[in-house]
């Protein structure tokens, strides 16, 4: 479903507005900014099969509950589907975008990992932001949510199911597969063998943390981002016991990449203002 969010009401003596969209393979998300930085609304809805029709109902969606209109202001597209997203002023990439989201809440040098609908990232920051050097997921997607959404119909369960499943386990089925469609294969077997469906899905939580961990070592401070670990809290939980420290979770960390979109918006305006002067 949908999430639509207003978060403040716009002053209209504050024209500044910067919009942030992130076409993903499964959502398309947008933030929208004023000129303090400050959230005045964010979207989050399914991408389907037209990139284009989801940039622009995303757009329309997340300014209608800003109560603005068309007046969009400087708009910077991300994601998968980014060159969709034909109204948007410029683009810039996934992992440009979900670096300044993650930074502009955990301010230090840090480690992004976002995991998303069909890849994962994991993002190495300096102390000022910038990426020093990223992975991202083999082709397979057996470390990223599309693990869930193949193996949620076979088992027979929404996916907003499996949180509270995995919750419910009492011991953790290690998967060993590296394919989605493998792993799949392999569940049918230990279904077969009478393994509890909870634990199933604690084991396929615990496969999409070790297809991550193993891309590239988890060093210092982990910033979660992406709608994997926003729809599943227990996956961080998960997570942090694997690593043995804490890990920080953004508000809305679905939408972090559109939030970093929508801070270079308002960043290339800051600059072209300087220009012009």
């Amino acid at each position: 479903m949908p999430q639509l969010l207003t978060a403040f009401s716009l002053h209209p003596k504050q024209p500044e507005l910067f919009l942030g969209i992130d076409i993903g393979a499964s959502a398309a998300k947008a933030v929208l900014l004023n000129g303090d930085r400050k959230v005045l609304s964010s979207y989050t809805g399914n991408s389907g099969v037209d990139f284009a029709l989801a940039a622009e109902d995303a757009r329309s969606k997340c300014l209608a509950a800003a109560g603005v209109a068309d007046k969009a202001g400087f708009t910077v597209a991300t994601g998968y589907g980014r060159r969709n997203a034909a109204f948007a002023d410029e683009t810039r990439t996934e992992i440009s975008c979900h670096a300044k989201g993650g930074y502009f809440h955990y301010p230090r040098e840090c480690t992004i990992v976002d995991i998303g609908g069909q890849d994962s990232k994991v993002i190495r920051l300096d102390a000022v932001g910038h990426p020093v050097s990223f992975k991202m997921n083999r082709k397979c997607a057996a470390g990223t949510g599309a693990l869930l959404e193949e193996i949620a119909p076979r088992l027979s369960v929404s996916l907003e199911e499996l949180e509270g499943l995995a919750r419910r386990a009492q011991s953790e089925i290690e998967l060993g597969s590296f394919c989605a469609v493998f792993t799949k294969t392999e569940i049918l077997a230990k279904i077969a063998q009478g393994v509890k469906l909870q634990d199933l899905v604690k084991g396929a939580f615990g496969s999409i943390i070790k297809r991550v961990m193993e891309m590239d070592p988890l060093e210092g401070a982990i910033v979660m981002t992406g709608g994997v670990i926003a729809h599943n809290p227990y996956l961080g939980e998960m997570f942090e016991k694997k690593l043995g420290r804490p890990l920080f979770i953004p508000p809305a960390p679905q939408s972090a990449g559109a939030l970093g979109a929508a801070l270079f918006a308002a960043e290339i305006t800051a600059i072209k203002r300087g220009l012009q002067r």
